[in-house]
């Protein structure tokens, strides 16, 4: 069980480089003092501009990727290794999304994990990455919600894990799937709040169905 405990750490210790606070110092500017106060990559894109949003994404889910892929492969090698690699991955992948939203470098204020979670999701489960970003595309396209996409996308998570993957489902996966859903919910919690109050911001430019107001019609009296 020690590489379990090493997977955890490995992932956590990733996850906590921020690519929005790392950039974010290169530029001389705290992401975190900018529009919505969030470590992420829409706040990036709407604060900074659509390079550092890049370079912000690649980091998160590159770093998502790494520990979900290359860190159990790793641990694998280690004379005492007992456990599986889906095992390993979903442990060192959910740990390092855990980094992102609660670094370790950044006074445990950072992004809300989506980035680093569809990293791990390439890598541990990539028969779900269609799904996921379908929903999330979809919900951009029809309500300008970014938070409520990735909410979306993320439950799309649980069913496309055992509905598109290997009959024979590794149980760690299928608790990755619960893990990530529940933690996105929670971490875009103040979305669901602020959509509910009707005061969530909508990423217009990406929303292609509009409502239509409506007008009088000449007609009527």
């Amino acid at each position: 069980m020690t590489e379990l405990i090493l997977a955890a750490a490995a992932g956590y210790l990733l996850g906590s480089i921020s690519g929005s606070l790392v950039l974010g110092r290169l530029r001389g500017v705290d992401i975190r003092q900018l529009g919505s106060g969030n470590a992420g990559g829409t706040n990036a894109l709407r604060t900074v501009g659509w390079r550092f949003a890049l370079g912000v994404v690649l980091i998160d889910v590159g770093k998502g990727a790494v520990a979900a892929g290359l860190f159990p492969l790793t641990l694998l090698q280690l004379p005492f290794a007992v456990l599986d690699f889906h095992t390993l991955a979903a442990v060192a992948g959910f740990a390092a999304v855990l980094g992102h939203v609660w670094p370790l470098y950044f006074r445990f204020r950072g992004g809300k994990g989506a980035g680093t979670a569809v990293g791990v999701v390439v890598v541990a489960a990539p028969w779900c990455l269609a799904p996921l970003l379908l929903v999330w595309v979809v919900t951009i396209i029809g309500t300008g919600y970014v938070g409520l996409a990735t909410i979306l996308a993320g439950l799309s998570i649980v069913p496309a894990m055992w509905l598109l993957g290997p009959e024979d489902l590794p149980p760690a996966l299928g608790a990755l799937a619960i893990a990530l859903a529940v933690l996105l919910i929670y971490t875009h919690r103040t979305n669901l709040a602020r959509m509910r109050s009707g005061s969530e911001n909508r990423f217009d430019k990406a929303r292609l169905i509009r409502r239509r107001k409506q007008t009088p019609s000449e007609d009527e009296p």
